[in-house]
């Protein structure tokens, strides 16, 4: 069976350097750049191609990053510790986020990554992976009726699992399809 990260080239971006590490450490089969600011992860951005970003929210302006990854076609993961919550988690589906991860996740790091690019491979809902994955994580985290104030927004993404704005963001992007004037 193939891996769905072996071999494949990631930019990892975040200010703490153990986590960069441990980043590095769990996905050692794939090729890992790493950048701890935000001047030096857009440079790469638009330097480099890459097939996959996991970028830390704080500290390093992650949603504005978040908006060149996808501007770029790279599928993006959200990893944070201080910006878990049910906010962030929204803007960072509508900006086109594949997952949104919390660094306590970290230890699962590889495996979780390994089923959400097989599923974005696939054309499957990665959303629907992460909440299967971490739903009671969320639960304890922001409350059992957390959904609550946002009802209409997560009604909505619950019977599909994306979310249009996201969806289309990355397809604005997606070279595929592009010049098909959709």
């Amino acid at each position: 069976m193939s891996s769905n990260i072996s071999g494949i080239h990631i930019l990892a971006v975040d200010d703490e350097i153990d986590i960069l590490e441990t980043i590095e450490d769990a996905l050692s089969d794939s090729i890992v750049d790493t950048a701890q600011d935000y001047e030096t992860a857009s440079e790469k951005i638009r330097k480099k191609r890459y097939d996959l970003a996991i970028l830390d929210i704080m500290g390093v302006n992650g949603l504005k990053l978040l908006e060149e990854t996808v501007a770029r076609g790279i599928p993006t993961v959200m990893l944070t510790a201080h910006a878990v919550n049910p906010e962030t988690l929204m803007v960072s589906i509508r900006k086109g986020a594949i997952s949104y991860l919390p660094k306590e996740a970290l230890v699962e790091l590889e495996e979780l990554l390994e089923q959400l690019i097989g599923a974005h491979k696939r054309g499957e809902p990665t959303w629907k992976l992460l909440f299967e994955k971490l739903e009671q994580y969320f639960n304890k985290r922001f409350g059992p009726d957390w959904q609550e104030a946002d009802k209409k927004f997560w009604s909505k993404f619950t019977q599909t699992y994306q979310v249009g704005e996201g969806i289309k963001q990355r397809l604005l992007h997606d070279e595929k399809i592009k010049d098909k004037g959709i």
